[in-house]
């Protein structure tokens, strides 16, 4: 009698465990980009420079939360503290093109209204997350590209800075590197007579993606996402981030999303939107989802990851790669950031 007794209370304190776990509520998921991220190359002071960058941008945008305001202005003020950080591909960290240009991606979406807004190649928006929600509020469109979105930008007020303001010296090094592996790597193909796509050869150059999804106090969903794109990009490309759908999405009946990767995947696979559908039409949890789109994407040769939210505030942020830096928020404030796999 005692033994069951003693079984009795053990199982309810698992139980409660248990509740208590699944009581934990996410107001914000963040990342900051995936890739080949190992602890034995980071030193300790980049290590901690990553975690207070992330752990900073959790805290913009969960004051704008505790003050009342919408996750929108949540979202973009968490990826403006990434943006003016140069340890992340996007904004004052983006990389550069072939020709040494910074072209510039960010997408936004409300998901109580399914509005959207996107900017793609853009080269003189200091932060091109506010350009994507100028879109989206202050115009009928949904995405504007280069000159047209920078000109754009300048007439609705936001901040304009010279392209020398997007210049550092570890990014420019990058390119140097990635011209260099390609020109030997293409040497390679000739001799043996391969021929290869045009385009960027190394795909590992580009992760450093930011984004972000949140969840207010009114119980709207928003989600954004801000990149430079990939080192040594050629031809004008656009990746996933920019492409509503694709690498960013946003449904208050389902989650917000904002992908990281090699963005030629994201596209084919449209995975945000998946992710979404997979969860209205299927009834898949915000995990469950994450999990099958990202699969996907890992099973055609992409790699990369993303970051999720739904209304309930449970979060998914799946990874097919040696690290994918990112951190959470819960309703009560406890922040966790992590790096590695």
């Amino acid at each position: 009698m005692k033994a069951l007794k003693l079984f009795a209370i053990g199982l309810i304190s698992v139980l409660a465990l248990n509740a208590n776990a699944q009581q934990k509520k996410y107001v914000m998921v963040i990342h900051g980009g995936a890739g080949t991220i190992l602890k034995k190359n980071m030193t300790p002071e980049k290590e901690m420079a990553y975690v207070a960058a992330l752990t900073a941008a959790l805290k913009a945008g969960y004051a704008e939360i505790q003050a009342g305001k919408t996750s929108l202005d949540a979202v973009e003020a968490t990826i403006h503290v990434l943006e003016n950080d140069p340890h992340f591909n996007a904004g004052k960290g983006a990389v550069f093109t072939h020709d040494g240009r910074n072209e510039l991606d960010a997408a936004i979406m409300d998901g109580k209204t399914l509005m959207a807004g996107s900017v793609a190649g853009v080269t003189t928006i200091k932060n091109p997350i506010s350009a994507a929600r100028a879109v989206m509020e202050k115009s009928e469109h949904v995405m504007m590209f280069g000159d047209g979105a920078d000109k754009f930008a300048k007439e609705v007020g936001l901040e304009i800075v010279d392209p020398k303001y997007f210049w550092t010296k570890e990014r420019w090094d990058g390119l140097q590197e990635a011209i260099k592996e390609d020109s030997t790597k293409a040497v390679l193909d000739h001799a043996s007579k391969k021929s290869s796509l045009l385009g960027t050869i190394n795909h590992d150059y580009k992760f450093g993606t930011v984004g972000c999804v949140a969840l207010d106090k009114a119980g709207n969903l928003a989600a954004g996402t801000s990149t430079g794109g990939m080192t040594n990009k050629k031809y004008g490309r656009v990746g996933d981030a920019p492409i509503i759908g694709s690498g960013t999405y946003c449904n208050n009946e389902t989650a917000g999303i904002s992908c990281t990767g090699w963005g030629e995947f994201y596209i084919r696979n449209v995975v945000a939107k998946t992710i979404s559908d997979l969860m209205e039409y299927k009834g898949l949890s915000v995990v469950e989802a994450s999990k099958i789109a990202l699969d996907k994407v890992g099973k055609m040769g992409g790699d990369g990851g993303l970051i999720a939210l739904d209304k309930k505030g449970n979060v998914a942020m799946p990874f097919n790669t040696a690290g994918m830096y990112r951190g959470t928020i819960t309703i009560d404030g406890k922040i966790e950031v992590n790096i590695y796999k």
